[in-house]
């Protein structure tokens, strides 16, 4: 057995979620921040037998896309604050981290 964690965008996170309970995967989501962004995200985890992890991995990669978004810095520690202007840049999110590790046991009560 296998616990999958998926940090997946929130625009992604309805449609994940209908296509795993659709191939009858049990998940569990929690609201979760991303560090680079500061903005909200869906960390989904996901216990599944060995044999069906490259379907739940098919189904995550096949509904997470990434996606571009502008952006604007903020100051760094470095640059005075009378001459920064911060300009937006366009910077590649949504898609999915996965993370899958082995299970020593399972107990459902």
């Amino acid at each position: 057995m296998k616990l999958i964690f998926a940090i997946v965008q929130d625009q992604d996170s309805n449609r994940l979620s209908d296509a795993l309970m659709k191939d009858n995967f049990g998940a569990t989501k929690l609201a979760t921040t991303g560090g680079f962004l500061k903005a909200g995200n869906t960390t989904f985890i996901i216990g599944v037998e060995d044999e069906r992890v490259d379907d739940a991995l098919d189904i995550i990669r096949d509904n997470c896309k990434a996606r571009e978004q502008m952006m604007t810095p903020s100051a760094s520690l470095g640059v005075t604050v009378d001459t920064y202007v911060p300009y937006p840049i366009e910077v590649q999110v949504g898609g999915a981290t996965v993370f899958v590790m082995p299970v020593e046991s399972f107990h459902h009560f």
